[in-house]
């Protein structure tokens, strides 16, 4: 089963890919491609911008479509094109969208963690709280249109993972 797990940034993600990873050891963890990327020497601009997310949003295609079963990705290009929609709305994202819509077909179980009312998870200005929410949003309209079998998840870490694994065990 691919997994993966999409949301804006500060809100989750990675403590639930990796606890989720605990949970289903026999699960490999795809990290997010910025980090992968910046592994392999990519050098990211101070202020995030299209070409930045453009080349992650690459990366993350490739590996959807290399990887095998039983992987959890943290993030997926649903969150980059919704990334690059908040930052440039004039950029057009028509052909790009259509790309993502081909390749998350690949993805068994998209895992939505979106900002909570109250916010569980604070972010400071100093770490773009406003494109934060601007992608959440963005994400809110769009995560339903895809085609996979989709989960909005909530709550403490614990209730999360619950979750998921109900929405995992369903599906078998």
């Amino acid at each position: 089963m691919k997994i993966a797990i999409a949301g804006a940034h500060r809100v989750g993600k990675t403590t639930l890919a990796e606890k989720l990873l605990e949970y289903f050891s026999h699960y490999e963890l795809r990290p997010e491609p910025y980090y992968e990327l910046e592994e392999l020497g990519h050098v990211f601009s101070e202020t995030p911008n299209i070409d930045d997310f453009i080349e992650q949003l690459e990366y993350s295609i490739k590996q959807i479509s290399i990887s095998e079963d039983n992987v959890i990705f943290d993030r997926c290009p649903i969150d980059l094109l919704a990334y690059m929609k908040a930052i440039s709305d004039s950029e057009n994202i028509e052909s790009i969208y259509h790309r993502v819509q081909n390749v998350i077909k690949e993805i068994d179980l998209l895992v939505f963690v979106p900002i909570e009312n109250p916010d569980l998870i604070s972010c400071p200005e100093s770490e773009l709280s406003e494109l934060r929410y601007q992608v959440n949003e963005i994400l809110n309209e769009w995560i339903w249109d895809f085609d996979i079998e989709t989960i909005e998840v909530t709550g403490t870490l614990s209730a999360r993972m619950n979750q998921v694994i109900k929405k995992m065990s369903q599906g078998q």
